[in-house]
């Protein structure tokens, strides 16, 4: 049985971790926040003064910029199935870049895509493209609302 656990995490200084977690083979720089119930997977990097709330999944091949907010029950998947199944060559998969200062509301998911810094992306929202612009944005799939 396995069981969460952490497992070959490089972490910087004054980082806090909220059991139960199952980390494995990825970075936390200094000052970062991990609520309880969060998975992160490996070659992933979660930049200084990040905030994952609770129940947050993050997966392989996916960059956090610093001082982002993530919020609870945030889901990044990069494999999308596009066979009807897993692909097992992690190589295909998309990678996923978060920039500095960005916020996502709880519930929201991220596919393979790449944020700019400085955006806000609503509760439940789900980013299916690139976002290259500063601003707020939310819906299925995410738009741009107003600019910051």
């Amino acid at each position: 049985m396995r069981q969460a656990a952490i497992r070959n995490v490089v972490c910087g200084e004054n980082v806090v971790i909220y059991d139960p977690v199952n980390l494995y083979d990825c970075e936390l720089a200094e000052d970062v926040f991990i609520g309880p119930f969060v998975e992160i997977q490996g070659h992933t990097k979660i930049g200084a003064g990040s905030k994952i709330q609770s129940h947050s999944f993050i997966c392989e091949y996916v960059t956090i910029g610093e001082r982002c907010f993530i919020g609870h029950g945030v889901m990044f998947a990069n494999d999308m199935f596009r066979e009807g199944k897993p692909n097992p060559d992690r190589d295909s998969w998309g990678k996923i870049v978060v920039g500095n200062d960005v916020s996502i509301g709880s519930g929201a998911t991220i596919l393979a895509v790449t944020i700019c810094d400085g955006v806000v992306i609503g509760a439940g929202s789900v980013v299916t493209k690139s976002i290259t612009e500063k601003g707020v944005y939310a819906g299925n799939p995410a738009k741009l609302l107003r600019r910051l």
